[in-house]
């Protein structure tokens, strides 16, 4: 299939980190704007579950791009383990685009682990999930042109989806609590301006790397992407459901209804970790029928 570079099993393994350092960078950016943003509605536990995923996931970031290092460093050497170890390779890896990216990921890992500092911590925070989306912005497909626009659309969807991915755990345990339905109720009018960010930031960032619609069809990247593209439109009907039938059968007060509503968190997450998948495949593989 056009556009599509060979997959051998250091690839798969580039792929698998990569989603998860995705992961965990959705999960630090979300947790830190999710205890911004509703810090003055959710309950103390719940605010206390999204830091602490913040700052858990910034550390596993770390780790993971780390691991990029090696695993980088090895395909681009053709040594298998031993280029992962090499330090000519490692340092070929440094002088790349992902060790600029590394060094703007650090800075806002350590921001994000600033929530612990009283009083300024999650502004501190703040700052560094900004810092973290714009690490992304240093790597990728956004490096091309139009890069001026290509870039802050990129830290546009990041910071949108990375609300909505932060949040489902602080709401699965919001869910049982007393104020919980009040909460749920309010992110999901939230949620609605961020779905419309990530929406719109998409489109316009498929549109600039497919070059037209028709580039979507027999090309490895528009594959990839209209599959994604399944993925998130199951999700928002899932969530869609969640915020027009669950959310009111739990303010409500009907049996079950917490219950159901946390099984459907907990499938968000799992169709969340396949779209993540998807999109380092993506990322990891092919290359846009606009660069082509």
């Amino acid at each position: 299939m056009t556009g599509l570079a060979p997959i051998d099993g250091l690839a798969v393994l580039a792929i698998i980190a990569k989603a998860v350092e995705y992961g965990a960078a959705l999960l630090a950016i979300g947790g830190v704007l999710f205890a911004v943003v509703f810090a003055a509605r959710a309950d103390a536990p719940v605010l206390a579950l999204a830091r602490r995923v913040a700052m858990g996931a910034a550390l596993v970031g770390l780790v993971v791009l780390t691991l990029r290092f090696g695993i980088r460093a090895a395909r681009i050497s053709g040594l298998g383990i031993e280029g992962a170890l090499d330090p000519v390779m490692l340092g070929f890896v440094w002088d790349s685009p992902l060790g600029t990216a590394a060094l703007w990921r650090g800075f806002g890992a350590a921001a994000i682990l600033g929530f612990v500092l009283p009083g300024v911590g999650r502004w501190v925070a703040l700052g560094g999930s900004v810092a973290v989306a714009l690490s992304y912005t240093q790597i990728g497909h956004t490096l091309g042109d139009p890069r001026p626009l290509l870039a802050p659309l990129l830290v546009v969807h990041l910071l949108a989806v990375a609300l909505w991915v932060g949040a489902l755990l602080p709401l699965w345990l919001a869910a049982r609590s007393v104020n919980g339905a009040a909460l749920l109720h309010h992110f999901g009018h939230v949620a609605a301006y961020a779905v419309a960010l990530l929406t719109v930031s998409g489109c316009v960032l498929s549109w600039l790397l497919s070059g037209s619609v028709t580039a979507l069809l027999g090309t490895a990247y528009g594959a990839g992407l209209l599959a994604k593209v399944l993925g998130v439109s199951g999700l928002f009907g899932l969530a869609a459901l969640n915020k027009w039938r669950s959310v009111p059968a739990l303010r409500s007060g009907n049996p079950g209804a917490a219950t159901a509503l946390r099984w459907s968190i907990a499938v968000e997450m799992a169709a969340v970790a396949a779209i993540l998948l998807a999109t380092a495949t993506i990322t990891s593989v092919t290359t846009p029928p606009a660069r082509l």
